[in-house]
């Protein structure tokens, strides 16, 4: 019984090792079959780095506002009894576009410049009285101030009657009508909007690091939210302060609108030009790859063991500003470098590559080119890896 127990465990034993050799053995073959297998290049879509101009911006987000808007109210409590306005129609300056009821105030104006008549008239005859020497001094005051009493309650009865009518401040467009005939109406009650349109206003915030650059009459590229519209400004004004809780300084601009249209309270996108710059160094912004060691590209190089392969190489890099799609490089990449801007999500430094966007031998010469340059620039690689 024993010696059948031990030959059974020698006979396990034989088979449980057989099978880890044959692993053992398969796996090591594999290793090597795929070892030996030449690496594919990956195919990649690459740019030429060349010192270009660069048209440097600011970009802002900014809201339109006319340049003269108000909701026009009434001063004085009554009865609405004319509307002479159209919705959204243009109205001139002085225009009178309500009326209230106004009989008891017209009736008091009407005493008011009868008394006023009366009251000359008893200055005319206190004047010529006191010429002859008949009137006093003292009547001739007294009839001259209540001449001047009868003045000023005409003055007050003309207000009056002028509060029961609401004329427009400035020329524009006149919105919605808010009221009814026959509504009895507060003071203070919207009656209908007012806007200027012919000159528009922007409001937008820039940082305080922008405001060396900012300068009245510069000019305003602005375009819709849709991208529909574009419209040229100029900025007509720079908050002289900074808001200390968002470190950003409030800044105006305005547009003629001549052509186009823009509506009160729109939303449009801002770019304001700095003079342009000579010899910048500029990617695409999707050629570079943030990591937690920094910003790097892929750059391609000769291969150093075959020099008729390409492979790319790790090259950190110094971003600077943005504009337009593309990105400011400051150091990293020099003149000449022929960097991935495709399918680097595939790639590893030393990677193969062939260049989808060049034939296969105009690109090794182009890479021959700048092999002398990429010597610097391993320096920097050495240290990547």
């Amino acid at each position: 019984m024993i010696k059948r127990l031990v030959i059974a465990v020698v006979l396990l034993a034989l088979i449980g090792g057989g099978l880890i050799g044959f692993n053992l053995f398969r796996d090591r073959m594999i290793e090597q079959i795929f070892s030996n297998l030449p690496v594919q290049p990956l195919p990649v879509e690459t740019v030429e780095a060349q010192p270009d101009e660069w048209q440097p911006a600011l970009n802002a987000i900014g809201t339109v506002n006319a340049n003269q808007g108000v909701e026009l109210t009434v001063e004085a409590p009554g009865i609405l009894r004319e509307v002479l306005f159209e919705p959204n129609t243009e109205v001139a300056a002085g225009d009178i576009l309500i009326r209230l009821d106004n009989v008891v105030q017209n009736a008091d104006l009407e005493a008011a410049r009868t008394q006023l008549e009366l009251e000359r008239t008893n200055l005319e005859r206190q004047q010529q009285l006191q010429r002859r020497g008949v009137a006093t001094d003292a009547t001739l005051d007294a009839t001259r101030a209540a001449f001047r009493a009868a003045e000023a309650q005409v003055a007050r009865a003309e207000a009056v009657v002028e509060q029961r009518e609401v004329a427009a401040p400035f020329g524009g467009t006149i919105g919605l009508s808010r009221v009814d005939l026959g509504q009895y109406v507060q003071p203070g009650t919207t009656i209908a909007t007012l806007q200027d349109l012919s000159v528009m206003r922007v409001d937008f915030s820039l940082s305080e690091q922008s405001l060396p650059d900012l300068f009245i009459g510069q000019t305003l590229h602005l375009r819709s939210d849709d991208n529909r519209q574009s419209f040229d400004g100029k900025i007509s004004g720079i908050d002289p302060r900074v808001d200390p809780s968002s470190r950003l300084v409030a800044v105006r601009g305005t547009v003629d609108m001549t052509e186009g249209s823009l509506t009160p309270g729109q939303f449009v996108r801002l770019r304001l030009d700095l003079p342009r710059e000579e010899g910048i160094i500029s990617l695409p912004q999707n050629a570079v790859i943030s990591s937690l060691y920094g910003d790097f590209v892929y750059v391609v190089r000769q291969g150093e063991e075959d020099p008729e392969t390409l492979v790319v190489r790790q090259v950190f890099v110094e971003k600077g500003r943005r504009s337009e799609g593309q990105i400011e490089i400051r150091e990293g990449v020099i003149a000449g470098d022929r960097v991935v801007i495709s399918g680097q999500n595939r790639l590893s430094n030393g990677s193969p590559v062939t260049l989808s966007d060049a034939p296969a031998e105009t690109a090794q010469a182009e890479t021959a080119q700048t092999d002398a340059p990429a010597e610097t620039a391993q320096t920097e690689e050495g240290a990547t890896e």
